[in-house]
């Protein structure tokens, strides 16, 4: 289930109220218990009992009677509280449709001042462990559900635009909150449905990208034709919730990986003739 603007709308200060006690008490709980939720929103519990219906009809919570009868906070409900966070705050005033959908996230048309795009994260909805795994930033033990763990991917990609977007070509990053990364509107397509006039200098340009992010601290980790846009005039790399450090043990592996497929999508769809290892020699300089 998708979020809905029109339930967002609908929302009454109870039920985010009762929203607000279940992503707080879920630092400490994988499903809350009533009881628990009752105090912390200090609401009634009958209050309680009629907001948690609405809320669960709405895809936002989900209740269990076993072990006992409790709920637990679903990737709506999260996604809720960031855009009403964002929406007080006067960053967005309209949550437009649903752009695009990846395995972790979901990318959504919004407006400001102008046309933004708000990027939510959904670490682990397949497999969290897979993902904790991997994922240098997530808690190798205690308890991390999968929302929190998407706080801490949406911050990564926070933190990674915030420093870049003033030299490499990456979206500017205007706000975050939660799960949720608001970052300026990027008027095009991906690399992979596209067909560039001059790939050799469209090409230039994205190890030129990958480069000046080396020397800022950060390889992208992914890397593909699936995560580089084209406005028409330049590349713009998207998707940076999975950088490491060029100090991370295996940061050169990485940033290999990375090239090598850049250069194989170029091989093959352009016929450029390109050495990958000539290539990160000069990233690395």
């Amino acid at each position: 289930m998708h979020l809905s603007a029109d339930d967002v709308r609908s929302l009454h200060k109870y039920d985010l109220r009762v929203l607000q006690s279940l992503e707080f008490l879920m630092s400490r709980y994988d499903w809350v218990p009533v009881e628990e939720l009752t105090k912390n929103s200090r609401l009634s519990a009958s209050e309680v009992n009629y907001r948690v219906r609405r809320l669960v009809d709405k895809g936002m919570i989900k209740f269990t009677q076993i072990p006992y009868p409790s709920y637990c906070l679903l990737y709506n409900g999260y996604d809720t509280l960031a855009v009403n966070h964002l929406a007080k705050k006067g960053t967005i005033s309209a949550l437009g449709t649903l752009v695009g959908e990846g395995k972790e996230s979901l990318v959504y048309e919004a407006i400001g001042t102008g046309p933004v795009i708000l990027k939510f994260h959904r670490v682990g909805q397949r497999s969290f462990k897979t993902v904790q795994r991997s994922r240098g930033f997530l808690p190798d033990k205690g308890h991390c559900p999968w929302i929190f763990a998407s706080h801490l991917s949406a911050e990564q990609e926070y933190i990674a635009l915030s420093t870049l977007h003033r030299t490499v070509s990456v979206p500017v990053p205007l706000l975050m909150n939660r799960n949720v990364v608001v970052m300026s509107h990027i008027a095009g397509a991906n690399l992979n449905v596209v067909t560039l006039a001059e790939p050799g200098k469209f090409f230039d340009e994205i190890i030129e990208g990958i480069t000046k992010a080396y020397k800022l601290g950060f390889v992208h980790g992914d890397l593909s034709e699936y995560n580089i846009m084209t406005d028409g005039e330049k590349p713009v790399i998207i998707d940076w919730p999975q950088w490491v450090a060029p100090d991370h043990p295996n940061a050169e592996e990485i940033l290999d990986h990375d090239i090598r497929t850049v250069c194989q999508f170029f091989q093959r769809k352009y016929q450029m003739k390109i050495d990958p290892d000539e290539l990160r020699s000069s990233v690395i300089g």
